[in-house]
């Protein structure tokens, strides 16, 4: 594997310098070290070449690869080697490819005065450290094709590609976007620059290419085109562990070329930025250390991305610990899993499969499955492809099933920082699923998947999930955490209380025990335009059997009864499932006998009433089952209702990016229209200086 042995030290034409360090004076120091240490000469030397040179990586100065004034050139017979001195083999478990030592004392380097620190290789794994898990990695690089849609990038691959020196497998991500410039590319491949000035970006912090790029193999090397200016550029750069490492260096040294397209003779020249001395030096580097060993290889990576457009491919990928590519491209042709990652769920053997194949587990170890959900929305005319598939975007909030919809607004120091819509509800799935808890984005990225702010017993909150946008709080580095602020444990504390909240309420509709019942809302009560004298009732009682005192509820009868509907109260006992009748109440009651043909009146009146009594003793038996089919209704009708708004609003970010998409075309419309009309007076000219050669002769 390139970098893997132990290489021949050939030579290499010295540079002026470049981002990362001048290898002319690096290696010329450490040649002198070397001297130095071979006749025992223990005293410390310092060095002039040095105070010319500045490593572009910890200052970002584009000037560090500019001689300074005075300073005589190279001779082109000079030379460079790699420092023997205590070789690093590199390891290929990335947990333990820290462990490097140059065997040299890294001195200060001075300029104008002034003291400087270098940026160590080993700083390279350090850094990548932050990313605990693979995918985290690979979400980053996809992140900065997400970011390139203000640009114009419709697309992002990502596939598995091979390393030509020896077939080994390595990682492609390619998008195109508007592609950097040479000054762009030296800024990525530098620490804490960031040109994402927009709100909307996900990156800010300038460090993610790095670390994700050196988390997931030992190097990778960038090819991107730039069109701007009317200047068409090429870059290519190469940030090397395997190449640091096994020369010795003990600071961080990155080849980078440059190409502009002559739009006289329409073919690929060296910048003009940089002389052929300074060019032919890095190009020398990359390549002995990348994957292509001739230049007509290295120029062939910018056929498929055309005008504009970045491709990065990471190579001499990290082993997990069983001596495997840690990333799995073999067991599933259409994704990337992470190797040996499956994990077995506890559940129910009749509902083990459908947990383990449910995307909240299948995300831990499938590339395809996190790439789903990984944004919140995305637009149509952006696609991710996977493997040469399309990633079909999936809405977890489309997932849910009787859904709530809950705001939260949070707050430090009196003011409110944000108005939040949680949306929340059980899986589909439930109750077979185990997997709870929220999905938390920011800036449209999810940050924490299913992240469970409870851990619940005897099943209270299983299946409960909910999906939010937190713009208020900051999340790490890594992008897989936030930081821990008191903003974040608020929400963290909100997010119990909703938990608990929606569970106890609403566990019923899953099968459990209801904990705690809705509060009911009574309905207005109108007159009944079928009773006569407008529904008037008088209050009737209602017994059935029923022992005086018997504790009963009262319910008003008014349907079709004599007399006007005029009524005593009626009481119904839901126990007994009997009803109890008073004769009278005790304002009405009188020591004076009643006639007979009252009495008779009074006995048909009751009778009727019991009648219309039981009837509705029967309704008021199944109003629960006629309440819980209108809450079904419901909750299908809110659904329907979120999926239609969620549409609309798709269709209206797809007519912003179409607009978008329109003035973008038409701004470059008007650029090529210039440089066609520029063209022409050349063109013109050029025809006039002939006409104006053969006239003379």
């Amino acid at each position: 594997m390139v970098g893997l042995e132990k290489v021949d030290l050939k030579a290499i034409k010295l540079e002026k310098g470049y981002v990362g360090e001048g290898v002319q004076e690096e290696n010329r120091r450490k040649a002198q070290q070397a001297e130095v240490r071979k006749s025992g000469t223990q005293s410390k030397r310092q060095e002039s070449e040095e105070t010319r040179s500045l490593n572009a990586l910890s200052t970002g100065q584009s000037n560090s690869i500019v001689l300074e004034d005075g300073q005589p050139p190279v001779d082109d017979s000079g030379i460079s080697f790699a420092s023997t001195i205590c070789p690093a083999p590199l390891c290929r478990q990335f947990w333990k490819a820290g462990n490097y030592d140059d065997g040299l004392n890294s001195e200060t380097t001075l300029q104008n005065g002034k003291s400087y620190l270098h940026v160590h290789p080993m700083f390279l794994h350090s850094n990548a450290t932050s990313h605990k898990w693979a995918f985290g990695a690979i979400a980053e690089l996809i992140d900065n094709a997400v970011d390139e849609i203000q640009n114009g990038a419709t697309f992002v691959i990502v596939d598995k590609t091979l390393n030509p020196r020896d077939q080994s497998p390595a990682l492609l991500i390619q998008d195109n976007g508007g592609g950097m410039d040479p000054e762009a590319i030296r800024r990525c491949m530098s620490f804490g620059f960031s040109d994402k000035k927009s709100k909307a970006a996900i990156g800010q912090y300038g460090n993610g290419f790095k670390t994700s790029t050196m988390r997931l193999g030992a190097d990778v090397i960038v090819f991107s085109c730039h069109l701007g200016d009317r200047v068409m550029t090429q870059s290519i750069g190469l940030l090397s562990y395997t190449f640091l490492t096994q020369t010795g260096h003990d600071r961080i040294v990155v080849p980078m070329v440059d190409y502009e397209l002559n739009t006289i003779t329409g073919n690929m020249e060296i910048a003009h930025r940089y002389d052929k001395e300074y060019f032919m030096s890095n190009l020398s580097m990359l390549l002995q250390w990348s994957p292509y060993s001739t230049e007509a290889e290295l120029l062939k990576q910018f056929d498929d991305i055309g005008s504009h457009g970045t491709k990065v491919i990471i190579y001499n990928l990290w082993f997990s610990d069983d001596g495997n590519v840690e990333l799995d491209f073999d067991t599933d042709p259409e994704d990337i899993r992470i190797g040996g990652d499956v994990k077995k769920v506890q559940a129910n053997p009749a509902w083990r499969t459908v947990n383990e194949q449910h995307i909240a587990n299948r995300l831990h170890y499938s590339l395809r499955a996190y790439l789903s959900i990984l944004y919140l929305k995305i637009p149509e005319t952006f696609t991710i492809v996977l493997r040469g598939q399309f990633v079909e975007h999936r809405n977890l909030v489309l997932d849910l099933k009787f859904q709530e919809f809950i705001v939260y607004r949070p707050q430090t120091g009196g003011c409110k920082e944000a108005e939040v819509l949680t949306t929340i509800g059980f899986l589909k799935e439930a109750p077979h699923v185990t997997a709870h808890g929220f999905n938390i984005y920011h800036k449209n990225r999810l940050i924490l998947p299913f992240w469970p702010v409870v851990s619940y017993a005897d099943s209270r909150g299983r299946g409960v999930v909910g999906v939010l946008e937190a713009n208020f709080v900051e999340p790490t580095h890594n992008k897989q955490d936030f930081e821990r602020t008191s903003l974040f444990q608020k929400l963290e504390g909100r997010l119990k209380e909703m938990t608990w909240e929606y569970w106890d309420y609403h566990c019923g509709l899953i099968g459990y025990q209801v904990k705690k019942k809705l509060p009911l809302i009574e309905p207005p009560q109108d007159s009944s335009p079928d009773m006569p004298n407008g529904g008037k009732t008088k209050p009737v009682t209602l017994n059935h059997g029923m022992p005086n005192g018997g504790k009963t509820k009262p319910v008003t009868l008014n349907h079709g009864m004599p007399n006007g509907g005029k009524t005593k109260p009626v009481t119904l006992n839901q126990n007994h499932h009997s009803v109890s009748v008073k004769a009278a109440s005790a304002a009405g009651l009188s020591s004076k006998r009643k006639e007979h043909g009252d009495l008779n009146k009074f006995e048909r009146m009751k009778r009727q009433a019991g009648t219309r009594a039981d009837a509705h003793n029967l309704e008021i038996q199944s109003l629960g089952t006629a309440n819980q089919l209108m809450d079904k209704e419901t909750m299908n009708l809110i659904q329907e209702n979120k999926k239609l708004h969620a549409k609309c609003l798709e269709h209206k970010k797809r007519r912003e990016d179409l607009d978008l998409k329109v003035r973008q075309l038409r701004r470059e419309l008007g650029d090529v229209q210039q440089e066609y009309d520029r063209l022409m007076v050349e063109l013109t000219s050029l025809d006039t200086v002939k006409e104006e050669e053969r006239v003379r002769t």
